[in-house]
């Protein structure tokens, strides 16, 4: 790249060229004279500010474009800029960073992946399924990379694991068929839990794909589902304010942005119940939830932002597979067990990741 200095001319080397050019001569009018002196002062002060044309497309850094749920999902962005970070790309420099976060406000999905989109970054990340199938539905030819997924072949994000054959790819977070496990793991912490309270978004694919895994392992255990389903906040904020105990043994948490966005309630809400609360994120474990078993939403992050490297530098998201957790936690919360007056078997503290004082 050309590198234009722009300065006061030199007197030494200029001063003799303008005064023998500008040198009065027969005929010369002094109107003419002012005209020539404007014209080379022109040149010589504006002439090498011009740019070769796109030379600054060709600087400019590249732009990462991010549609969030936010809040619960807060780490897989913090997890995306420490895996760019380490693969060289620092913030503000090798790459911008363009964010729409939603706050869980499910309604702001599509206007803000519509914003996005306005804006041409050169790829969008995406957090979580509802976010993911909007970004899909807006953005036809930017690369998409989205992450924390439960099933994307379910959501109609990708024709396979092999291959999205589109402008997708992505990790997923195998949420959905990991539902029937939770179930399990539920079970072995606390076997007295017979009815098991479920709450469903309905309007997230997620959440129903998970339920149907979560209904199928239970017909197979013998235990029951409460299910309840909710639409908006003041769907969860009501089943919030109703009595659990003595309707049902434990509280289930079905993937979905809806629900999480108010987890710390719902953990509230289940510690004063001293009912256990089976979630599916260990961030949520450290805030008060007996356990979770799947993967951490950091990971999910800096997992994804080597898909982001690669499709920056040219790779097509059909051609990068989609990828699965690079491995699943399972975490306990011993604090809030004592709380429940609950026990937790060795036999899960010896296989737990991550156990929680």
């Amino acid at each position: 790249m050309k590198t234009y200095v722009c300065g006061a001319p030199r007197a030494s080397r200029w001063g003799g060229i303008l005064n023998k050019s500008l040198r009065p001569r027969p005929g010369l009018e002094s109107k003419g004279r002012r005209i020539i002196l404007a014209a080379i002062l022109t040149l010589m002060l504006t002439g090498p500010l011009r740019a070769p044309p796109g030379m600054m497309a060709q600087s400019s850094a590249p732009v990462v474009g991010v549609l969030t749920p936010g809040l619960a999902y807060d780490p897989v962005l913090e997890g995306l800029r420490q895996g760019l970070l380490k693969l060289g790309y620092r913030e503000g420099r090798e790459f911008k960073l363009l964010v729409e976060d939603c706050q869980g406000d499910v309604a702001c999905f599509e206007p803000r992946a519509t914003k996005l989109v306005e804006a041409k970054p050169n790829v969008i990340f995406t957090v979580a399924t509802a976010t993911s199938m909007t970004a899909h539905k807006t953005a036809r030819s930017i690369p998409i990379v989205f992450s924390v997924v439960g099933d994307p072949v379910q959501a109609g994000l990708v024709a396979s694991f092999a291959s999205s054959g589109s402008n997708v790819t992505g990790v997923a977070s195998s949420n959905a068929p990991l539902s029937g496990k939770r179930l399990e793991l539920l079970l072995e912490i606390a076997p007295k839990s017979k009815k098991i309270l479920a709450l469903v978004s309905v309007k997230e694919n997620t959440s129903e794909v998970s339920f149907k895994y979560l209904a199928e392992t239970a017909r197979t255990l013998g235990v029951q589902i409460l299910r309840r389903d909710v639409v908006d906040r003041s769907d969860v904020e009501k089943i919030l304010l109703e009595k659990w105990a003595g309707t049902a043994d434990a509280v289930y948490h079905v993937p979905s942005i809806l629900v999480s966005a108010q987890i710390e309630a719902l953990i509230a809400k289940a510690r004063r119940e001293r009912m256990p609360l089976m979630v599916y994120e260990d961030s949520q474990v450290g805030k008060g939830s007996l356990a979770s078993y799947g993967g951490e939403y950091r990971s999910f992050g800096v997992q994804a932002a080597q898909l982001v490297v690669k499709i920056l530098r040219g790779t097509k998201p059909a051609d990068l597979p989609v990828e699965t957790p690079g491995g699943l936690l399972l975490a306990v919360n011993a604090s809030t067990a004592k709380t429940i007056g609950l026990k937790i078997p060795d036999a899960i503290l010896e296989r737990a990741d991550k156990v929680v004082e």
